[in-house]
């Protein structure tokens, strides 16, 4: 009976092959499944040889489109793997959609789409569009070792023991607490319940000493990430205001074992300028977002001529720039695909920074992120500005 490798080991073993084959040579989907998936199915504990455990072409039902490897524990599928062929662009919207769909069929969670070097692994039950259904992106060719960190959670006695699970519904909840936090203390008007709360708790204040102490507050919230292992050091993630909630799959928890608490690092007085640029969503949206303001899509952009179809979006990170193309029907074609402003502001970031950028970096505001052109000035500003402009313009609501 074979024993399979070290997953470590595997990978690297696959990193020097793809360092081969990229060399002028082209290898099937076939192949790249022999030489390339195999492998890393077999170190991650899986017996390959066993029907039981590894099923190929796998059909749920007798009409249904085949997967190409159904991971089963007990005899029921617990883990789907879609293969393509290496050089297959894994970015484009079909091929995710069309395992997606495979698995939310079969009631099947978890699915790894893979061209044998970039691996991503997808919630199919997250309750999101299908763009925002990805959970991690790796590549072996870039980093075997932060691969061998994430696959390690396919492994047969990770998916046994639901650690997939566990690290994403605590990476969702931080998520959730992260973006409450970050609009608590966003810089604008705070909240009044926050306030109020404050002002309980500091009996020689006044409740206007309260709310001004609260405006020149600049928060550091920083979660604790028990992703990959345990022992690992934590991610720290410093967020501007105003940061979207994350879709299903976002954030990071250690499984069943405690967790450390979380920490806020909150400092008050004036901002430092340094302070102000490294963030970037205060230096263009510091004040809180209304409801009225949320209440516009880019589609009431749109109609009101602030931006037109067809138009062209832009969008800055770590020093790349990128551009979508503004759609009708309130979407942007970005790559060719047409994404929601968030999904495609956060495809920009993993097209600049490569498939490598953690979770945590991809959540993005696409309000904040994209910017157009101010139909008086001309020049740049966020799309964020744009909707409170109009939002500011438009009759106010009576209140009920």
């Amino acid at each position: 009976m074979r024993v399979a490798r070290t997953l470590q080991e595997t990978l690297k073993e696959c990193a020097d092959r793809l360092g081969r084959y990229r060399h002028g040579r082209r290898i099937g989907e076939q192949n790249t499944k022999a030489s390339l998936i195999e492998p890393v199915i077999e170190a991650l504990g899986w017996d390959i040889h066993d029907l039981d455990e590894v099923n190929r072409e796998y059909r749920f039902g007798p009409s249904a489109n085949p997967v190409d490897y159904a991971l089963l524990l007990l005899r029921r599928p617990r883990l789907f793997i879609e293969a393509k062929g290496l050089g297959e662009d894994l970015s484009q919207l079909r091929w995710a959609t069309q395992v997606l769909s495979y698995a939310t069929s079969a009631g099947v969670r978890w699915v790894a789409l893979t061209n044998g070097d970039e691996w991503r692994i997808y919630n199919a039950h997250a309750p999101v569009p299908v763009d925002q259904k990805l959970y991690r992106s790796v590549s072996i060719s870039a980093d075997p070792g932060g691969a061998a960190e994430v696959l390690a959670l396919l492994g047969k006695d990770a998916m046994n023991g639901d650690r997939i699970d566990d690290l994403w519904r605590a990476e969702f909840v931080d998520g959730q607490l992260r973006s409450a936090l970050a609009e608590l203390f966003d810089g604008g008007d705070p909240a009044a319940e926050l306030v109020s709360l404050v002002h309980r708790r500091t009996r020689d204040l006044s409740e206007a000493d309260v709310r001004a102490g609260l405006i020149r507050t600049r928060a550091t919230f920083d979660f604790p990430a028990g992703f990959p292992a345990a022992g690992s050091a934590p991610r720290t993630s410093s967020l501007p205001p105003a940061v979207s909630p994350p879709p299903a799959s976002s954030g990071a928890g250690t499984g069943p074992s405690p967790r450390p608490s979380s920490t806020v690092s909150v400092t008050t007085g004036p901002p430092a300028p340094t302070a102000v640029a490294s963030a970037s969503a205060s230096a263009t949206s510091p004040a809180r977002v209304t409801p009225e303001e949320r209440s516009l899509k880019l589609t009431d952009l749109v109609k009101a001529g602030i931006v037109r179809p067809g138009s062209t979006l832009t969008g800055d990170y770590r020093g790349g720039r990128r551009t979508a193309e503004v759609l009708p029907d309130g979407k942007v074609n970005f790559g060719g695909d047409e994404l929601s402003l968030s999904a495609a502001g956060a495809a920009a970031k993993v097209d600049i920074a490569g498939p490598g950028l953690p979770e945590t970096a991809r959540q993005t505001d696409g309000w904040d992120f994209w910017k157009a052109p101010d139909p008086t000035s001309g020049q740049l500003v966020s799309l964020k500005n744009l909707r409170r402009d109009l939002a500011r313009s438009l009759p106010r609501r009576p209140s009920p």
